[in-house]
C-alpha cells in the first residue's frame, strides 16, 4: 500500500517535473519566437533605411555630376571670356593708336590751314550768299580777259527730257521762270561777281544764234556799269533752240581772249560744218536737216568736229556742266577737252550756287 502511494507519489513528483520542464521548454520557445519576431520587423527597417540611404547617395551622386558639369561649362565660358577680353583689349589698344594718329595729322592740317593767308576781295556783284558756301573748290574765276560763254538752249530750262519737252511747248515766261535756268543765270552773276578788278570781259550767250550781252565789246571788270548792262541783258533770254557751241565759240575767238568759262548742260545737238560732205556724219541724219533727232554718238562726233574747227589756242577753257538727262558722254568729252588747255570742268552740287 505504502509503496502503491510511494510509486504514486514518485509519478506526481515525476509529472510535476516534466511539466515544469516543457512549461519552460514551451516559454523558451516563445521567447525565441519573440525574439525572431523582433529581428525579422527590425530588419525590414534596417532594409529601409539603407535603401534610403542608397537613394540619398544616388540623389547626390546626380547633383555632383550636374554641378561637375556646370563647373565644365562655366570654365569654358571663362576661356571663352577671356579671349573676348583679350582681343577686345587688343582692338581697344589699336583704335587708340589710329586715334591718336588721326588727332596727331588733324592738329597738323589744323597748323597747316591757320598758315594759310586767305586773299580778301571786294565781290563785284553783291550776293546773298556769304562765306565758303559761294566758292568752288578748284574753280578760280582769273585771266586779263575773261569770256563768259552761256548756252540759253531749250534743254537749259529742266534736268529732265519729258519737262524739257513740256516747257518747250509752253510759254516764254514760263520757260524764263523754269528752275534750271534761274540756276543758270545764278551761275553767271556768281561769276561776276568774282572778277578781277583789272580783267576785261564779255559775256556771249549762244543757242541756234550767238549774240554779246551787254556792251558790243571788251568791258572794264571795275567799271560800275558794266556787270550790270550784263545781267540786264541776261534777263531777257529765252532758253529755247538747239545747242550751237560753234556759234557761240566763233564769236568769242573773235575776241581773243585768255580765259573762257563755259556753262551748259551736254553736248552741242546742232553745228556750222558742211556735213555732208564729212564721212563720219553719215549716219546723222538730223545733221542733214533729214531728222529732229540727233544721237549720242552723234553729238560726240559733232562736238570732236565743232572743237577742231574752232581754232580756241592759248585759252584755257574751263566748263560748268549743270545736270541733264540722256547725254552721259558730255561729262568724259568735256573733261578731255578742258584738260587739254589747262582747265578744269565742273559738275556742281543741286544745292549750288
Amino acid at each position: 500500500m505504502f509503496k502503491r502511494k510511494q510509486t504514486q507519489g514518485f509519478n506526481l513528483a515525476f509529472l510535476d517535473i516534466m511539466s515544469c520542464g516543457l512549461g519552460a521548454i514551451i516559454l523558451v520557445f516563445m521567447l525565441i519566437k519573440h525574439q525572431v519576431n523582433q529581428s525579422s520587423v527590425e530588419l525590414t527597417y534596417l532594409n529601409k533605411d539603407v535603401q534610403q540611404l542608397e537613394e540619398k547617395k544616388q540623389a547626390a551622386l546626380q547633383q555632383l555630376n550636374a554641378i561637375q558639369m556646370q563647373l565644365s561649362e562655366d570654365t569654358r565660358a571663362q576661356k571663352a571670356a577671356s579671349h573676348a577680353l583679350e582681343v577686345a583689349k587688343s582692338t581697344l589698344a589699336t583704335t587708340n593708336s589710329e586715334i591718336k594718329t588721326s588727332t596727331l595729322e588733324v592738329d597738323s592740317l589744323k597748323s597747316d590751314i591757320k598758315r594759310i593767308k586767305v586773299l580778301k576781295k571786294d565781290d563785284l556783284v553783291a550776293s546773298k550768299h556769304i562765306n565758303e558756301e559761294q566758292y568752288l573748290i578748284g574753280l578760280k574765276v582769273e585771266g586779263p580777259k575773261i569770256a563768259i560763254l552761256v548756252d540759253h538752249s531749250a534743254s537749259m530750262t529742266h534736268e529732265t527730257l519729258i519737262n524739257i519737252i513740256k516747257t518747250k511747248n509752253g510759254q516764254d515766261q514760263l520757260k524764263k521762270q523754269s528752275e534750271k535756268w534761274i540756276r543758270t543765270k545764278k551761275v553767271v552773276r556768281w561769276l561776276l561777281s568774282r572778277l578781277p578788278k583789272n580783267s576785261d570781259v564779255i559775256a556771249v550767250a549762244f543757242n541756234n544764234e550767238a549774240r554779246i550781252l551787254g556792251y558790243q565789246g571788251w568791258m572794264k571788270a571795275s567799271e560800275s556799269a558794266s556787270v550790270p548792262a550784263i545781267l540786264a541783258d541776261l534777263k531777257t533770254l529765252i532758253p529755247k533752240g538747239a545747242t550751237n557751241l560753234q556759234r557761240g565759240l566763233q564769236l568769242v575767238n573773235k575776241f581773243a581772249p585768255s580765259n573762257v568759262y563755259l556753262i551748259t548742260d551736254g553736248l552741242p545737238t546742232k553745228g556750222e560744218s558742211n556735213y555732208k560732205s564729212l564721212n563720219p556724219f553719215a549716219s546723222c541724219s538730223s545733221l542733214m536737216g533729214n531728222s529732229k533727232i540727233i544721237s549720242g554718238a552723234c553729238r560726240v562726233k559733232l562736238f570732236r568736229q565743232t572743237i577742231a574747227e574752232s581754232s580756241i589756242k592759248n585759252v584755257q577753257v574751263n566748263v560748268i556742266l549743270l545736270p541733264l538727262e540722256g547725254d552721259p558722254d558730255a561729262i568724259d568729252e568735256y573733261w578731255g577737252w578742258t584738260a587739254v588747255t589747262g582747265g578744269l570742268v565742273l559738275s556742281p552740287a543741286s544745292n549750288w550756287p
